[in-house]
């Protein structure tokens, strides 16, 4: 059996657990894993041999790339190398997709993989319209909510996780709930139920998808949102309706009276189920979930204190000094995503609450901030028309 070269791109918590688990797979190996780090400073890197700082030796020794960085600005430039090399790429980057993913669609393989909440609700999806559910709502669910957590709390709670302070920050502040949804809603053609996410607050999941179900066929069109439930809950689920002929069936099964039905997945193994998205596309399976090439959806940068001219933003996404919130590009021209913002100049003042724009900031020239562009007026021209 021949064994096929998985190069990694990242060497956080998930390349972690990503290089211990293709050990256990004899026709899967690993070949090399980029860091931007001095190799000699990654002290606690599981297989310190597979490090590199050189792309072109991952290319060269790869037969498929795994892009697991979580920078957007970064992964942009590698993804572009790797496509040019006819290498496909499976990511767990929500982020890279919902900023800049589209871009890539279309040019090669690019597919998010299962193990977090995107992958895992695309393949639930699949599962569902099998047994002929129609999905109504695209849901997550998240335990815990804080707008504006403050340093030191972010600091023991990233300590104690063993995970990123920029990791746990994002997560606490709802922007990566609301990344994952806007993949979710451009992936599976979905909508947002409004401007933003609505992030029903509920001790019951399955009245409050109930209520975001309603909302789905009052605006004509499947959405995609989450709940806020502090009880241990599943980890995403679709709520859907079926034929009224399998009614009496639905109930048997113990799915309730209708007319909606809820299905959950109650794992997200992140890098334990990445194998799963490796073996699809090996095994010529294809996408499981990308951007679209087109999206609805963006995810802007908030304001969470009021800014000042001159300040500069040293990173977006998990920072004290923006968030991220879902928004229809067509309603929004002009913002700034989230995942743009690193080593941003502030031009003018920035209220608190306010959706930072680009005359707000001044970004550095990057592949990523010109293919948003590209992304953002193709959107726009099919949608205006």
């Amino acid at each position: 059996m021949e064994v096929k070269r998985i190069g990694i791109i990242g060497t956080g918590f998930i390349s972690k657990g990503l290089v211990q688990t293709l050990g256990d797979h004899c026709n899967l190996s690993v070949s090399k894993v980029l860091t931007r780090r001095n190799i000699g400073d990654c002290i606690g890197y599981p297989k310190s041999e597979f490090l590199t700082n050189d792309l072109d030796d991952l290319i060269e020794q790869s037969d498929l790339i795994v892009e697991c960085s979580g920078d957007v600005i970064h992964a942009t430039d590698v993804i572009d190398k790797c496509f040019k090399a006819s290498l496909p790429v499976i990511t767990m980057n929500a982020e890279l997709h919902v900023t800049t993913g589209s871009y890539f669609v279309n040019k090669g393989l690019i597919t998010e993989a299962e193990g977090d909440q995107p992958g895992c609700l695309a393949i639930l999806k699949e599962e569902a319209e099998l047994m002929g559910f129609k999905p109504l709502v695209y849901g997550n669910i998240k335990g815990y909510l804080n707008r504006t957590p403050t340093l030191k709390d972010m600091t023991y709670w990233a300590k104690r996780n063993g995970i990123s302070l920029q990791m746990v920050t994002a997560s606490t502040d709802g922007t990566k709930v609301e990344i994952e949804q806007a993949l979710v809603a451009n992936g599976l053609n979905a909508e947002i139920a409004g401007n933003g996410l609505m992030g029903i607050n509920t001790e019951d999941v399955l009245s409050g998808a109930a209520a975001l179900a309603e909302k789905a066929k009052k605006i004509d069109s499947p959405i995609s949102d989450y709940l806020l439930c502090s009880k241990p809950s599943p980890a995403v689920f679709i709520t859907a309706e079926h034929h009224e002929n399998q009614r009496e069936a639905l109930r048997y099964f113990k799915m309730g009276d209708g007319p909606y039905y809820t299905l959950f997945s109650h794992y997200h193994l992140c890098y334990l189920e990445i194998i799963k998205t490796i073996k699809r596309v090996l095994n010529g399976g294809g996408i499981l979930l990308n951007n679209s090439e087109t999206p609805r959806i963006s995810v802007a940068a908030v304001a969470k204190r009021n800014i000042k001219q001159g300040e500069w933003l040293t990173h977006g996404i998990g920072s004290f000094d923006v968030r991220g919130k879902a928004c229809r590009i067509i309603d929004n021209i002009g913002h700034v995503p989230i995942g743009l913002i690193k080593n941003a100049l502030v031009k003018r003042d920035i209220s608190h609450g306010q959706i930072i724009q680009f005359d707000d900031i001044e970004i550095p020239e990057s592949l990523a901030l010109s293919a948003w562009k590209i992304i953002e007026n193709r959107s726009v021209k099919l949608r205006g028309n």
